[in-house]
């Protein structure tokens, strides 16, 4: 686990078949999009996030490349990387075009395991409530 301040933590899984540059960019693009990495947070040099995390210096280098492309941060040569001034409006269609990509795989799988509507529903509620605790 590698701590970028004291709320935001990376933790890569080396055994979950996703390339560890795309768990660096979803961890801190989550980050940023939820606000606990605010505009101008300056964020670790390639150098040390790859020696942190133990990854190599190519996949520190991707992972950065990929938030900038997104416009999430900005690579200032010199200076390192920060978070850039996100557009809320913008922020919130992407998380509910997230969402509805998400609750269209649910909906998949739940028909597959012969889950009902309300079953959902009330599994859909349940998950509510235990991430609100």
């Amino acid at each position: 686990m590698y701590y970028i301040n004291s709320q935001v933590h990376i933790i890569l899984s080396r055994t979950s078949g996703t390339p560890m540059y795309e768990q660096i960019v979803a961890q801190i693009r989550q980050a940023v999009w939820s606000g606990e990495l605010p505009a101008g947070a300056p964020l670790p040099s390639l150098r040390r996030l790859a020696r942190d995390l133990e990854v190599s210096l190519i996949t520190t280098t991707r992972a950065y490349n990929e938030l900038a492309a997104a416009g999430l941060i900005a690579n200032q040569a010199g200076r390192g990387s920060f978070v850039l001034p996100q557009d809320e409006t913008e922020t919130r269609m992407r998380l509910l075009a997230r969402l509805e990509t998400q609750l269209d795989d649910a909906v998949a799988t739940a028909r597959l395991a012969g889950i009902d509507l309300p079953d959902l529903q009330e599994r859909t509620a349940q998950r509510w409530t235990a991430t609100k605790e």
